[in-house]
């Protein structure tokens, strides 16, 4: 599932390309996409308008319209936008397009269907009533403490609340807690502040650099344990085994001699 860096980068294409032009007309090819309006309701509520801004929050994505509504792509599992010039580009697995006056397509592909397209009239009330954290790439050390203090969740479940820290998934939680040789069981509410504050930069430090690289994972630093999950490879640094056992209710990966439980 795309995490906060792959849905900045999709937020980026967005605006290279999405921006300031007139829209002149909308398809709805599978009204089953839209959460919250009809397809008549959507269309209606696009056609005519200019997508202004954009805002993200976590993996929220919204595109802010001219009349002061916002469209919310959450991606789900398999959601994209596509841009295209030509109609027999068009993907199979389309949802939705919007076509733009300088002759651009923006294309909704979604084949499973569990994203969340939305028509927003009030974004911050949105916020606010799906109870979204600070976002995870920005949030302040005080902040990244407290959702911790006192929790007997793990340091995992912690990361992956999205009401406490908005952003971070499965790959990038397992990703923090390695760099800080935490152990991802280890009780939230048992780290120090030494523990956190280190914990805290490396979700800031890992997160920017994937927004950094468009989320191009190929090219992440060799001494990622993204890139040594499988059980069967060496460690980065040929320390400790690689583990895996369920964390969270997620599938979670870590070094068995490198990172310290602490209860």
């Amino acid at each position: 599932m795309p995490e906060l860096p792959e849905v900045n980068t999709v937020r980026k294409g967005f605006e290279r390309i999405g921006l300031s032009q007139r829209i002149v007309s909308v398809q709805v090819h599978d009204d089953k996409i839209l959460r919250n309006c009809s397809a008549e309701a959507f269309c209606k509520g696009l056609e005519g308008h200019t997508f202004r801004g954009t805002y993200r929050r976590g993996k929220y994505f919204f595109a802010d319209l001219d009349s002061g509504a916002s469209v919310l792509f959450h991606l789900g599992m398999t959601g994209d936008i596509l841009y295209y010039s030509d109609e027999a580009e068009r993907s199979k697995h389309e949802r939705f397009c919007i076509a733009l006056e300088d002759g651009m397509y923006i294309g909704f592909d979604d084949p499973r269907k569990f994203a969340r397209i939305l028509l927003l009239q009030d974004r911050e009330a949105y916020v606010k009533e799906v109870g979204l954290g600070p976002d995870a790439l920005t949030i302040d050390k005080s902040a990244f403490r407290a959702a911790f203090k006192g929790r007997s969740a793990t340091a995992k479940a912690i990361l992956l609340n999205q009401s406490l820290m908005a952003g971070i998934g499965n790959l990038y939680a397992d990703e923090i807690c390695y760099q800080a040789r935490i152990h991802p069981a280890s009780r939230a509410g048992a780290l120090s502040t030494r523990q956190l504050n280190k914990m805290h930069q490396k979700t800031l430090d890992i997160l920017q650099l994937a927004v950094d690289q468009d989320a191009y994972y190929k090219i992440y630093p060799d001494d990622w344990f993204w890139k040594w999950r499988d059980l069967d490879a060496r460690p980065p640094g040929g320390k400790g085994k690689i583990m895996r056992d369920k964390v969270a209710g997620r599938t979670t990966y870590w070094i068995e001699g490198v990172q310290k439980l602490v209860k």
